[in-house]
């Protein structure tokens, strides 16, 4: 079953589907440039590794200065008796991996010329490691000579991308649901931003390379539709309920139902 959107399909937003969702859209952004820059350039999926620590209960512990060490012969510390009873924090140490695309110039060592990024929950918490360890680096790709595509498919959390929000909401004033943020190294000036409502196709945009090479060109909407086909999304989304949140407003919420009934799933 295809996607019943025309654009971004916001049931994918589930947190439940983000992720697998987010991995296929990097590679099959991967594979649609690839034949297309070869054979100077080559796109490459990289990971960054963080941790979080998720809180899970604060309670005073007693009993923790009476443990005994389970490898006393491996040096671990032992909280003395004599010691006064503190409180212990215990935590779920969460490992995030986020995917994104590097074009390399294989005739400048490897040169990188590109970044891409799709954006993910964590990018947009404020509370997240991963938007920290996000806005670091979105910094230094602005500050170097390699050009930066952003593409934020996700309602919820804080803007994000590098295109002054300001500037966004005087240009578009009505609003918009879905972004996409390309800044070419060689004009820095400039912002190319794509902003789309849940009832418009995702656009075709230009990726940048080399200023002396044409740049190359993605179909977002392609991309997003082979991932919900090949996701199998159609059987485990349930479009008799509402979108996730945030909530649409009244009259996208009308369109939105209408648009499912009339496509047979709710």
């Amino acid at each position: 079953m295809a996607n019943p959107f025309p654009g971004m399909n916001p049931y994918l937003e589930d947190r439940a589907l983000w992720n697998d969702v987010h991995h296929s859209v990097i590679t099959y952004i991967r594979n649609a440039l690839q034949p297309q820059i070869r054979p100077r350039y080559i796109a490459a999926i990289e990971e960054r590794v963080y941790l979080e620590f998720a809180a899970r209960d604060i309670i005073p512990d007693v009993a923790v200065l009476r443990r005994k060490p389970p490898y006393p012969d491996k040096g671990v510390a032992v909280l003395e008796p004599e010691c006064d009873a503190p409180v212990v924090l215990h935590t779920n140490i969460i490992p995030h991996t986020e995917g994104f695309i590097q074009i390399l110039d294989r005739e400048d060592e490897m040169r990188l010329v590109t970044v891409i990024e799709i954006l993910s929950p964590s990018n947009k918490d404020t509370r997240s490691e991963g938007r920290s360890l996000y806005l670091r680096k979105q910094r230094e790709i602005l500050h170097s000579a390699v050009n930066l595509v952003e593409i934020d498919l996700l309602r919820g959390g804080e803007y994000t991308l590098a295109a002054p929000l300001e500037l966004l909401h005087a240009e578009v004033p009505n609003g918009w649901h879905y972004l996409i943020s390309i800044h070419a190294y060689y004009d820095p000036a400039q912002f190319y931003v794509y902003p789309r409502t849940v009832r418009e196709r995702l656009p075709v945009v230009p990726i940048p390379l080399l200023p002396d090479d044409k740049p190359a060109r993605l179909d977002v909407q392609a991309v997003v539709a082979q991932c919900y086909v090949d996701g199998a999304y159609e059987a485990r989304v349930d479009y008799r309920r509402d979108p996730p949140p945030p909530a649409f407003s009244e009259d996208d919420a009308r369109w939105i139902d209408a648009l499912l009934r009339e496509k047979g799933v709710r």
